[in-house]
């Protein structure tokens, strides 16, 4: 079983078509048994991008209430949701101020590292780190974590 923290960037595409949807529907399907971890915050970003889509004509009201309510249900009940404190967010700060990341990029990318650190200590596989942001993915690589791009799938 493989694990991978996806940020907004990349978990949207499960819900809205566009480069890379097939490929993170493959991996986060629950069929194919990976661990797909997420921040608390994500919720806010993706129902946040489906409606920026429906508003810019690009999704019917249908497709987006149909996309909110699936990813809704996932979010709850299929992804692993990493809570946002005080350490995180203090060492989110940092790692805006090291890679001069967007505010939730950062918040994501400790998240992230978060996690790793924490299946590396119960004797867990790395994970994955999925964006779609370039930047993003710089300063993930920066700080060890496997990278990919659903972009380029």
């Amino acid at each position: 079983m493989a694990a991978f923290f996806c940020d907004s960037s990349a978990i949207v595409k499960r819900y809205v078509t566009e480069t890379g949807s097939a490929w993170i529907a493959t991996i986060a399907a629950p069929k194919a048994g990976n661990r797909i971890y997420v921040a608390r915050i994500t919720f806010v970003e993706v129902i946040s991008a489906i409606s920026r889509r429906e508003k810019g004509g690009n999704l019917t009201m249908t497709d987006a209430n149909n996309a909110c309510s699936n990813f809704e249900q996932d979010f709850l009940n299929q992804f692993r949701n990493v809570e946002i404190n005080e350490d995180l967010l203090g060492k989110a700060a940092q790692l805006a101020k090291k890679y001069a990341l967007r505010g939730y990029d950062a918040v994501q990318l400790a998240a992230a590292l978060e996690t790793e650190n924490e299946r590396n200590n119960s004797g867990l596989s790395s994970l994955t780190f999925l964006s779609a942001d370039a930047d993003l993915n710089t300063a993930a690589v920066s700080e060890g974590l496997p990278v990919d791009d659903p972009n380029d799938h």
